[in-house]
């Protein structure tokens, strides 16, 4: 009898946790379904096609570190990713970006998050820069009122910058600017970006609640999460430099604070159970400053807690 003395070469994963690649966006049943958009709309040059681009492919690479397996225990949701349940998650690749069309390529993006919310599928978006959300946004114009949650360390109120209306500065001023979009909360501002004193005080004008850095860590995340209305439709957008810089260290704008892990899970879980999360966003990832890959682990882990959280409240059940 031959010993077996060797195994095949390891293979990456090439989706997310290997669910099935599904590029036909006109014929898929999903519950829920990944859709990298690594193209946002650049303020020059250098921005164009910047490492963030690449994030979508580095989250799916480290997914294996952010959940072994889908047959393991993970004590942060209370089981297995999916609870022993027939749900099916699909992995839509990424919308093709063309350079010189990068109003074309917001398009696409809506476009195919439209599709993807037509078939009836739960979307969670890897990117690219913070401009990204902006078409995600506009496709889910027929689920209002969305209560819009934004983790970030700045609070992106831009009108215009460098002469672009929908950059990565200005995707919560583009989003007030959309009549499905009700309450606007943004958590872990600190430091400071590209925000003058005028686009702070027009978020405010809006009503968009700013709960600082330093209003978290006072008061805590269970506190923040009861000030947001019960039984809505919610979408979250995490732009990676609104985390503590100590587990998400890829990013182009780190400062000291941010959310923590612990943090981030008692939102993300909190806002499944509290109504209905229609989608979340993990975007400003850069692949080349990442540390043993623990940004990506990281954002792995924000989407496990995501799934697994929502197949336990039955969002998957006919």
């Amino acid at each position: 009898m031959t010993e077996t003395l060797t195994v095949p070469p390891k293979k990456e994963f090439q989706s997310f946790h290997d669910f099935p690649i599904v590029t036909d966006l006109d014929n898929f049943e999903a519950d829920i379904a990944f859709l990298g958009i690594p193209f946002g709309d650049p303020y020059s040059m250098a921005e164009a096609s910047n490492d963030q681009s690449t994030a979508p492919t580095h989250v799916r690479k480290y997914c294996e570190r952010a959940l072994r397996g889908l047959d393991r225990y993970d004590f942060d949701i209370g089981g297995t990713l999916l609870n022993g349940e027939d749900i099916k998650v699909v992995d839509c690749g990424d919308v093709i970006g063309e350079a010189k069309d990068i109003a074309g390529n917001h398009i696409r993006s809506e476009q195919a998050v439209r599709k993807i919310l037509s078939a009836g599928a739960l979307p969670i978006i890897l990117g690219g820069d913070h401009a990204v959300p902006i078409p995600v946004f506009r496709a889910f114009e027929d689920h209002g009122p969305i209560t819009l949650v934004q983790v970030d360390a700045h609070i992106d109120w831009r009108d215009v910058f460098h002469g672009v209306r929908h950059g990565l500065s200005s995707v919560i001023r583009r989003a007030s600017e959309m009549d499905h979009i009700n309450e606007i909360f943004q958590i872990g501002l600190r430091s400071a970006g590209s925000a003058r004193t005028e686009e702070t005080q027009a978020a405010l004008d809006y009503g968009a609640k700013l709960i600082t850095d330093i209003e978290l860590q006072e008061v805590g995340m269970k506190a923040i999460l009861d000030r947001i209305p019960d039984g809505q439709n919610y979408y979250l957008t995490i732009d990676a430099d609104g985390v503590d810089p100590t587990i998400m260290p890829a990013v182009a704008g780190p400062a000291p604070g941010g959310v923590n892990y612990s943090q981030m899970r008692i939102l993300i879980q909190g806002l499944v159970n509290k109504g209905k999360m229609l989608g979340m966003d993990i975007v400003e990832i850069t692949p080349k400053k990442d540390v043993n890959g623990i940004t990506a682990i990281t954002a792995g882990r924000f989407i496990c807690n995501l799934i697994g959280t929502a197949v336990r409240a039955g969002y998957f059940k006919n």
